[in-house]
């Protein structure tokens, strides 16, 4: 066989491989979203469904199916695109899987900030949602500059206490809080899909139909950017250019955090799990993916798990992101990539 023909060959796996991975995760996607819309305490039928769309009225199912299942479903893609994505962006860009937006503030950055809103200024409706999306910009960019550029693990160290400082900040204000803000700020301690109206999803939608191709635009230095700083200015990858992913990776966690709150540990698994599916390459496309099944699986687990009880979302990601946080230190693997 001619070198030409094996390193063809070499270059052809990696790329099957990711076809298939996607190929899997979207029906994946597609199966937890069928449940989520059609199963549970209320079975819809698939004609149901399709006659609801069109407009019949079926007593009972079309309130359920257009106020409560399908919003929370979609939302839950939404958020976990959202999520996914910029949890791969921030871990490849630095170069260490513990640098997710979660765990280094932004998400309790953008928390801090609506629940301040909420019991300081009395804001409600759009004005809570761009008060969160300053907070998400504000701690970043703080975390930014006292991490300087000393690579990810000073970035990791200095996230981390910003996170401790916010989570500090948003128990303060919820002892401050009166039982009506209270019931608002909950939902931004542990993040949930329910209560979501249309007007939120197509305000996410129009945001992320812009931002993930110009993430996705801008990511194509990712690999690059894997091989540490020095070596991606030698190929010509500018430090302007990182920036900009970051940066673009932050405007979808505030987004996200502003639909739904800080649904935690959804950023920081997404980008892993991806990778250990594709071989140990970075798919942008396939943590997404990832992000997206573990909102609208875990928000269906959360509804129904209990009989009786409806936790939030965040409790159930919680719970499934704790473990694989300690598997990941237990293993070794949270040192640099």
């Amino acid at each position: 066989m001619r070198s030409v023909d094996v390193v063809r060959k070499a270059r052809r796996a990696p790329r099957r491989r990711h076809a298939v991975v996607i190929a899997v995760l979207a029906v994946l996607l597609f199966a937890a979203f069928v449940a989520r819309v059609l199963l549970g305490n209320f079975i819809i039928t698939v004609p149901d469904f399709f006659r609801i769309l069109g407009g019949a009225e079926i007593p009972g199912a079309t309130f359920l199916l257009m106020s409560e299942k399908l919003p929370r479903a979609i939302l839950g893609v939404l958020v976990g695109i959202a999520f996914g994505s910029a949890g791969a962006v921030f871990q490849s860009t630095l170069r260490n899987p513990l640098a997710s937006p979660d765990i280094v503030g932004v998400s309790l950055g953008a928390s801090a900030s609506a629940v301040f809103a909420i019991v300081v200024l009395d804001l409600q409706g759009l004005a809570l949602s761009i008060a969160a999306i300053v907070g998400a910009i504000a701690i970043a960019v703080a975390v930014r500059l006292v991490a300087g550029s000393d690579g990810s693990y000073r970035l990791v160290l200095v996230g981390v206490t910003a996170a401790a400082a916010m989570t500090a900040v948003v128990h303060y204000l919820f002892t401050r809080a009166n039982e009506f803000d209270a019931l608002l700020v909950l939902r931004w301690l542990t993040g949930a899909l329910n209560g979501v109206t249309w007007p939120t999803i197509w305000i996410l939608l129009g945001f992320l139909v812009v931002l993930v191709p110009a993430l996705i635009w801008t990511a194509r230095s990712a690999q690059i950017l894997q091989l540490g700083p020095d070596v991606a200015t030698g190929l010509g990858v500018s430090r302007r250019r990182t920036d900009l992913l970051l940066l673009l990776a932050v405007l979808l966690t505030a987004l996200g955090v502003a639909a739904a709150g800080p649904v935690a540990f959804v950023a920081f698994v997404a980008g892993p799990i991806s990778r250990a599916l594709n071989g140990g390459r970075t798919t942008l496309v396939g943590a997404a993916l990832v992000g997206a099944i573990v909102m609208v699986a875990g928000d269906y687990i959360a509804d129904y798990a209990v009989p009786g009880v409806s936790f939030p979302v965040g409790v159930v990601t919680g719970a499934f992101g704790a473990p694989f946080l300690l598997w990941l230190l237990a293993a070794g693997r949270a040192g640099r990539r």
